[in-house]
């Protein structure tokens, strides 16, 4: 399933593909205008550090989902996820692990091995996603990974996709 996904760093150019790519979901609402901005540097979540990314996987050449963290001092994690969407005609097929396994990769080369996100209560998938991936909730709608690598890879000797 992932064999066909194409993972490349995002920019703000790629900002308006990745809002279209938001929009095929009616629930999930638009995607946050400040994305061109984060990108660009130009837009700091709470406690939010430099440096930043994010990727954009894509499947022939459509959008099919995105993803961008920061270093942080946010709750004393290291590192911290901003965004994750994946289309709902993708989802549960490896796109949204392969995002977090690929900002998994840059957090670790950043020295950021512990890392949270705030689990979108909009979306009752959200928490269950985070927890197959090893995430442990610590506030209300927290969760984070103590070793966000070391959990990913725990998870793919247990669960390899296939």
């Amino acid at each position: 399933m992932t064999s066909d996904i194409r993972i490349h760093v995002a920019t703000s150019a790629d900002v308006p593909a990745m809002a279209a790519c938001r929009l095929t979901d009616p629930n999930a609402g638009p995607a946050d205008p400040r994305m061109a901005a984060y990108f660009d540097g130009q837009h700091h979540p709470q406690q939010a550090l430099l440096p930043r990314v994010g990727f954009v996987a894509s499947i022939d050449e459509e959008i099919v989902g995105y993803i961008a963290g920061h270093r942080t001092t946010r709750h004393g994690y290291s590192g911290e996820i901003q965004y994750l969407f994946v289309a709902p005609d993708r989802r549960r097929r490896g796109v949204g692990t392969a995002l977090v396994q690929r900002l998994a990769e840059w957090f670790a080369e950043t020295g950021a091995s512990n890392v949270c996100v705030c689990v979108d209560a909009d979306s009752p998938a959200a928490a269950p996603f985070y927890a197959s991936l090893g995430a442990s909730p610590f506030k209300r709608f927290w969760c984070g990974w103590s070793d966000l690598t070391d959990s990913l890879s725990r998870r793919s000797r247990s669960h390899p996709i296939k």
